[in-house]
């Protein structure tokens, strides 16, 4: 007799239903250190009710939270990776390989990224072109790609103040690294100029190729001591700030807002940074902030239909919501998300 052969869906099943009737009794929570904040105060909050146990709600990276989720189905995977970038294909194709089958993917709100300085330094109003030119590893200058030696902003840019140049950036397993590097360093290389003389400089065989080679060169920065990658979250970029009073460290827009009293945020392209900014898309560096739910546990972890409810009900999530207090931009299409969480309905395919 053959060996039975059993897909993805049945393994998902069959996990389930093992797990079932002796499933933990407490949600697991794990993802963004943006959404960490929001997530906590939902927990405690959705605690205090009394009717379930307070969600335990940690860190660690999007990218780590999402790949925690794939690992698989039972009571030893967690429910919920929380994430400031949106998932991939590849998180999908490894979730499915896993028997996470059920993935629904709830838009929580907004989160801009800022460039912040210390309090008692200069203004500083920037442009992504500006952040380019003083930390790509490579710039235009007369019709050529040249390395980067500049010293101080003012070196790069000519119009910045004479502040020596020390970035403090998310790392890669940071959500706020992707909207940084589309939005900053790709926006800003293109209007330098960079962007086209990689192409130009490309061997790929068609257009695409050479996009995908300029791309590649835009996101190569200084390996100087201009640029430092913070794996962290933002209070160790806010800790390395203290201690460096010239760096200029990218942080979230609610972490900022928790700290007035030490940092002095750049406005970009000439807009301050706010909930306001970035509700109305003036504020061109914002990104929206998801959950990503394992749908396979609803109806067997306890408390795990009720805690999305209560998660974007307009309570918590909404215009006037105990999150807004706290930096989250809420959702304009908040209703439409409501619904769906209501319906369990499932991610579409990636656009």
């Amino acid at each position: 007799m053959s060996p039975m052969k059993v897909s993805a869906s049945a393994f998902a099943i069959i996990a389930a239903s093992a797990f079932s009737a002796s499933a933990r009794d407490q949600l697991q929570i794990a993802g963004s250190s943006t959404v960490l904040p929001f997530a906590t105060i939902v927990a405690e909050a959705f605690g205090e009710q009394g009717k379930f146990k307070t969600p335990v709600v940690e860190g660690g990276g999007s990218g780590a939270g999402r790949a925690a989720l794939c690992k698989g189905v039972g009571e030893d995977t967690i429910d919920i990776a929380d994430s400031s970038s949106r998932i991939s294909q590849k998180d999908i194709d490894t979730c499915k390989a896993n028997g996470v089958t059920d993935i629904m993917e709830i838009r929580i709100g907004y989160d801009g990224i800022v460039f912040a300085t210390d309090i008692a330094g200069p203004d500083f109003a920037v442009e992504p072109k500006d952040i380019y030119e003083g930390i790509g590893a490579k710039v235009a200058k007369d019709g050529k790609l040249v390395d980067n030696t500049a010293k101080t902003w003012a070196d790069a840019t000519g119009k910045l103040p004479a502040q020596d140049i020390l970035a403090l950036i998310p790392g890669s397993k940071h959500g706020t690294r992707e909207v940084f590097d589309t939005k900053v360093v790709l926006a800003g290389c293109k209007a330098d100029g960079a962007y086209d003389l990689y192409k130009a400089a490309s061997t790929g065989a068609d257009d695409k190729a050479k996009d995908k080679d300029a791309e590649k060169g835009c996101y190569t920065l200084r390996t100087d001591g201009a640029v430092v990658e913070i794996d962290g979250d933002y209070t160790e970029t806010l800790s390395r700030l203290a201690a460096n009073k010239n760096a200029m460290g990218v942080f979230g827009l609610s972490f900022y807002e928790n700290n007035t009293d030490k940092l002095k945020v750049a406005t970009v392209s000439g807009i301050v940074p706010s909930t306001e900014t970035i509700a109305d898309g003036t504020y061109p560096v914002s990104r929206p902030l998801y959950m990503y739910v394992k749908k396979q546990h609803i109806g067997v972890i306890p408390g795990l239909q009720e805690y999305l409810d209560f998660f974007v009900s307009d309570d918590m999530a909404g215009p006037e919501g105990k999150l807004v207090d706290y930096g989250l931009v809420a959702d304009p299409k908040l209703a439409d998300t409501q619904a769906a969480v209501k319906a369990g309905t499932l991610m579409g395919p990636l656009k």
